[in-house]
């Protein structure tokens, strides 16, 4: 189909170019981005200029590895990460497998207590409401596939963008005269670029979680732009959330939350209100993204067998019992404190099992002509 389809269309120019990196920032924002805290762990021990040189480079890298991701994924036809790995790894690929389960038992354990403490904090009900209100908000969108899927993340990303183009604003009004004088007092930047590899890298892992919008695409060169401004995408939302956290360095990389150290510096309750229903819709489509896949990874394999697809009963009843196994069960059973100890070494198991085949056969498959029907790389 023409990309000068209508916008509603299979292969519109949104669905092509612009989804991908609303999807992989949909992966990333829930846990990056809500709390503040990844970003106070990783760009803040470079201060503040070492900072902005880690945005910088993981927006590069995250774009880099994108590109890659996403042109493999098209000549292969490979669109759920189980039929992406078996053609990238062989039998390798149950790996990575293994390896995205732990992720996202911790993920879903996360975002489910940090939906429990909102819920809490805002109208002061047992958390549990919370946990179950984002439960069910996941498996309501999931049970509908990709449309359903799509949507959101489309939907979300207005307001997310609009909150944080917002925040700095006001971030700014409040207290933006503390901002100059702290890059000033602070010129070092002495480790920016492994912090910006090791966030971009497996970060990145979420361009394999979001396979299932890459369908839309209809050409490499759809592919490469689309890989291309995955990075800006998902890393504007961290630019704009560090410069206000300059203000108060070196202080604010020790407070549990950044976000809520940055709310209560505004002194503005109404829009503490706003972000906190921001932060709720990021665990929403963050959750979404990492149980859709586990769904299209399940209905790749079920169609191969059976020759037909999941149903939507059978998507929702998958995803409720993913979800109460994260959720719950995980957080009881001491799951989630056992995988958030290695949770560091759970980023250098991606990187072996997704950055690095990823540059070297999946680069070595696009050489070797592995591809669709379509001609080759189009610039």
């Amino acid at each position: 189909m023409s990309s000068a389809a209508a916008p509603d269309s299979e292969h519109s120019w949104f669905k092509r170019i612009l989804l991908p990196g609303l999807g992989l920032k949909a992966f990333v924002i829930g846990g990056g981005y809500a709390t503040g805290r990844e970003l106070a762990e990783f760009f803040l021990p470079s201060g503040p200029r070492g900072g902005l040189l880690a945005i910088g480079f993981a927006t590069v890298v995250m774009s880099l590895l994108s590109i890659v991701t996403f042109v493999v994924a098209r000549r292969l036809q490979a669109f759920d990460y189980r039929t992406f790995f078996k053609r990238l790894l062989g039998p390798g690929w149950i790996a990575f497998e293994l390896a995205y389960l732990l992720l996202v038992i911790l993920i879903l354990a996360v975002y489910g207590a940090a939906a429990g403490a909102i819920v809490a904090a805002v109208f002061g009900a047992p958390e549990w409401v919370g946990t179950v209100a984002l439960m069910l908000g996941i498996a309501s969108v999931v049970t509908f596939g990709n449309t359903a899927v799509e949507r959101l993340f489309r939907d979300v990303s207005y307001l997310l963008y609009g909150v944080y183009v917002l925040f700095i604003i006001l971030a700014l009004y409040a207290f933006g005269h503390l901002i100059g004088p702290a890059f000033s007092a602070h010129p070092e930047t002495s480790g920016w670029a492994m912090n910006g590899l090791t966030y971009a890298s497996y970060n990145t892992v979420g361009a394999v979680i979001i396979l299932p919008v890459l369908r839309h695409l209809v050409t490499d060169r759809d592919a490469v732009i689309s890989g291309l401004i995955a990075g800006p995408l998902t890393m504007l939302p961290a630019l704009l959330f560090f410069i206000p956290m300059v203000a108060f360095y070196p202080a604010i990389k020790d407070a549990p939350l950044p976000s809520d150290f940055l709310l209560q510096q505004m002194g503005m309750p109404w829009f503490h209100l706003l972000f906190q229903a921001m932060i709720f819709a990021a665990l929403l489509e963050s959750g979404t993204s990492a149980v859709h896949a586990v769904n299209e990874r399940i209905d790749g394999a079920w169609e191969a067998r059976k020759g037909v697809p999941l149903t939507h009963r059978a998507r929702l009843v998958i995803g409720l019992a993913l979800l109460a196994l994260c959720m719950f069960a995980a957080g009881r059973f001491g799951l989630v404190a056992l995988i958030a100890n290695g949770y560091r070494a759970l980023a250098y198991i991606f990187l072996g099992v997704f950055v690095l085949p990823l540059l070297t056969i999946g680069v070595w498959k696009i050489y070797r002509n592995e591809r669709a029907d379509e001609p080759a790389l189009e610039v």
